[in-house]
C-alpha cells in the first residue's frame, strides 16, 4: 500500500499528479458517456470539472475511482500507468472521492463513521477509545476539528462535509474527488470550506472539483477542464475565463446567468398555512407553529440549512405527510385530508425534492410520466381507452418546449441525464398550468442550461397564469433572483421575512439560516398577508 501512495507522494508541487487519456465509456444501452476524454491534474492545485448534466462528468470520475470500467483508456499516477479496479484500489493509490449525497449513518458517531470497514479492535471487540483517538488525531492534523463522540444526526451540514472529508484523509487520500460538495452549504460554511480546501493545497493535496455553481468555481479553482456531450472541449486557467466563457463552453451557446423580471404583482392568497406543526419519526419537531400566505402572482422562497424543517414541510403542504397540527387552505378551502390526487385537482402541482422517488417513475416512458397526473380526463380518453395519438403528440409538444434531450415520448425515464429528468417533471408540472406551485430545489444537481430554462419558466407562471409559488432551495443565489419575497427558516421556526427578496443579501440570510441572527414576531408578522 505504501508504495502506492507513493506514486503521489514523489511528485513534485505544481507538476502533474494525476492524467486520465483517451478515456472512452460506453453504457451496455450504447450510450457513450465519455467519448476519448483526456485531461490532467498537477499536485497542489484545484481542477474544476464542469459540464451539463449528462456531459459525462460523473463517470468519468467514476472510472477514476474504480466504480466503472473504461472500454479503454489509461490512468496515470506521477506518470506511471495504474489499474484500478475498485474503491478500495484508488483509496489505496491515495485517490478518494466524497459524494454529493453524504454516505454517513447518522445513528453512529462521528469516529464510528470514520473508521467504518476499518475498525480497530482489542481482540474481537470494537475498540472504541482508537476509533476516537484515530478521529482526532487526523482532525487536528488537518485543522479540521471534530469531537468523534458526536452522533452524526446532531451535526449541522458543514460539519457533515468535514466529516467526509476526514474520512477520506484518515485513509491516506492526497487527491480528493468533490462532487457538488457546496450544494447544501450556507455561505459562511462554503467560506469555511474553501479555507479548508486552500490550507490542504498549500500542503500538496489535489482536487478535483465538480459543481454547477460558476462563481465558486471562478472563486476556488486553479484552473478548469470542461465536458460536453461526453467529450472534453477545452482547459482554461481560471483567471482567463469569465462565468459567461465557462457557460458557453458547457452549453455551446451563450446563457443568462441573470433573470430579468418585472417587479410582482401580488393578489389574494392562495394558499394559507396557519398553526402548522409537525413532530418527525425522532420525536421531535420538524417545523412549528407556522403561519404564512403565498399569494396569486408571487413567488416566496423559503430559505433554509438542509434539516430545518424545509423537507418535511414540503410534503405536509404536497400530501406525502399527513397534518398533525394547524391547518392548510387553498384558495380558502381547507384541504388538510384531500388526496395527492384531490390535491392536484385543486390545482396544486409539485416539483419534489427526490424526482427519482417521488417525481418519476423510472420503469415508464417519458410520455407516461407526463400524463400519470391527467391520463384520466376525458381530453386524454377516447371511449373507455386512452387516445394515445393526441397523448403521443401533446408528449412530443411538451418534449419540445422543455427541451428534452432524447429519443423520443417512448424513451424510458432511465435512459435521460439528471438534467433531462428534471424537465420531464417540469413539462408535467408547469404545464397543468397550476394556481399553486410547490417546488422543492428544482434546479439541484442541474447544469446551467436546464437552470436557465426551469427558472425563466417559474417566472412565465407567476406573470402569465397568476400562479402562486413556494420556492424551496438552497442555492441562495437562486432564491434572491426568482424569489419575489423570502421567508428564513431554523430549527423548524420561520425566523425571518424578506418582503421584498432584492433587498437582502447571501451573507445575510446565512446568519439567519445559522441562527446568528433573528427577527422579532412583530417583524416577522408581515408574511401574514391576509
Amino acid at each position: 500500500m505504501a508504495d502506492r501512495k507513493d506514486l503521489i507522494e514523489r511528485v513534485p508541487f505544481g507538476e502533474t499528479v494525476l492524467s486520465m487519456e483517451h478515456i472512452t465509456k460506453i453504457y451496455d444501452n450504447g450510450f457513450i458517456a465519455n467519448n476519448d476524454v483526456s485531461f490532467e491534474v498537477k499536485k497542489g492545485e484545484i481542477l474544476g470539472l464542469v459540464g451539463e448534466n449528462g456531459a459525462g462528468k460523473t463517470t468519468l470520475m467514476k472510472v477514476l475511482f474504480g466504480q466503472q470500467t473504461p472500454e479503454q483508456g489509461t490512468i496515470r499516477l506521477g506518470g506511471e500507468e495504474v489499474h484500478i479496479t475498485s474503491p478500495l484500489d484508488a483509496l489505496s493509490y491515495g485517490v478518494g472521492m466524497v459524494h454529493q449525497h453524504f454516505m454517513l449513518i447518522d445513528s453512529l458517531t462521528v469516529a464510528e463513521n470514520m473508521i467504518l470497514g476499518a475498525e480497530p479492535g482489542k481482540g474481537i471487540l470494537f475498540d472504541v477509545k482508537e476509533a476516537e483517538r484515530q478521529t482526532r488525531e487526523v482532525s487536528e492534523k488537518y485543522d479540521l476539528k471534530v469531537d468523534p463522540t458526536m452522533l452524526v444526526k446532531d451535526l449541522s451540514v458543514g460539519y457533515k462535509q468535514r466529516v467526509e472529508i476526514l474520512k477520506m484523509l484518515l485513509r491516506g487520500a492526497r487527491i480528493l474527488l468533490l462532487d457538488e460538495p457546496t450544494a447544501v452549504l450556507t455561505p459562511q460554511e462554503t467560506k469555511e470550506l474553501f479555507a479548508q480546501l486552500k490550507k490542504l493545497k498549500e500542503q500538496g493535496f489535489s482536487f478535483v472539483f465538480i459543481s454547477h455553481k460558476l462563481n465558486e468555481v471562478k472563486e476556488i479553482c486553479d484552473r478548469i477542464s470542461v465536458l460536453r456531450l461526453g467529450k472534453m472541449v477545452g482547459s482554461a486557467n481560471i483567471g482567463d475565463v469569465t462565468e459567461a466563457d465557462i457557460s458557453r463552453m458547457m452549453v455551446g451557446r451563450d446563457v443568462a446567468l441573470s433573470i430579468d423580471k418585472k417587479k410582482a404583482q401580488p393578489g389574494v392568497p392562495v394558499l394559507k398555512v396557519r398553526d402548522l406543526s409537525h413532530v418527525n419519526k425522532f420525536g421531535k419537531f420538524a417545523f412549528k407553529d407556522l403561519n404564512f400566505d403565498v399569494r396569486a402572482g408571487e413567488i416566496l422562497g423559503v430559505a433554509g440549512v438542509e434539516g430545518n424543517g424545509q423537507a418535511e414541510l414540503a410534503e405536509t403542504l404536497t400530501g406525502l405527510e399527513e397534518v398533525q397540527t394547524g391547518h392548510i387552505y387553498v384558495n380558502e378551502d381547507l384541504v388538510d385530508d384531500l388526496s395527492i390526487r384531490s390535491l392536484r385537482e385543486a390545482g396544486v402541482s409539485m416539483v419534489h425534492e427526490d424526482r427519482m422517488t417521488y417525481g418519476l417513475s423510472k420503469d415508464q416512458s417519458i410520455s407516461e410520466n407526463i400524463f400519470s397526473d391527467r391520463y384520466y380526463k376525458k381530453e386524454y380518453l377516447k371511449g373507455p381507452s386512452l387516445d394515445l395519438k393526441q397523448i403521443s403528440q401533446r408528449s412530443k409538444e411538451l418534449i419540445g418546449e422543455f427541451s428534452v434531450k432524447c429519443d423520443g415520448p417512448k424513451a424510458h425515464i432511465s435512459t435521460l441525464s439528471g438534467g433531462n429528468m428534471q424537465k420531464v417533471v417540469a413539462a408535467r408540472e408547469f404545464s397543468a398550468l397550476p394556481q399553486l406551485l410547490v417546488a422543492a430545489h428544482p434546479t439541484r444537481g442541474i447544469d446551467v442550461g436546464a437552470t436557465e430554462m426551469i427558472r425563466k419558466k417559474i417566472i412565465a407562471l407567476r406573470d402569465e397564469e397568476n400562479t402562486a409559488v413556494l420556492l424551496f432551495s438552497a442555492d441562495l443565489n437562486e432564491l434572491l433572483t426568482v424569489s419575489d419575497s423570502i421567508i428564513v427558516m431554523c430549527e423548524g421556526e420561520i425566523v425571518a421575512y424578506f418582503p421584498e427578496a432584492s433587498a437582502v443579501d447571501e451573507q445575510t440570510l446565512g446568519e439567519y439560516m445559522l441562527g446568528l441572527k433573528r427577527m422579532s414576531d412583530e417583524e416577522i408578522g408581515g408574511v401574514l398577508h391576509g
